[in-house]
């Protein structure tokens, strides 16, 4: 099943968006999963769409070395 995961993510330039942007693109020709994927430098926040785990979504945020609040899956929180 496909799911919509919500991020808040530090990230101060387009340098920062950016490289969370490259992470998300390999993970998905990777084939991980991911449907659609967008990153907002302006609301500080990634939101992906697919079949990706939860956990190797974020693994692969977190090795950009940006600071990833929020780690609950929306469809997760009470």
């Amino acid at each position: 099943a496909s799911h919509t995961y919500k991020f808040d993510v530090k990230m101060t330039c387009g340098g920062c968006s950016g490289a969370v942007t490259r992470a998300l693109k390999k993970a998905e020709t990777d084939g991980l999963g991911i449907d659609t994927y967008n990153v907002s430098l302006e609301k500080q926040e990634v939101v992906v769409k697919g079949t990706i785990p939860y956990d190797t979504l974020l693994e692969r945020i977190k090795k950009t070395g940006k600071e990833v609040g929020s780690p609950v899956p929306r469809c997760c929180r009470r």
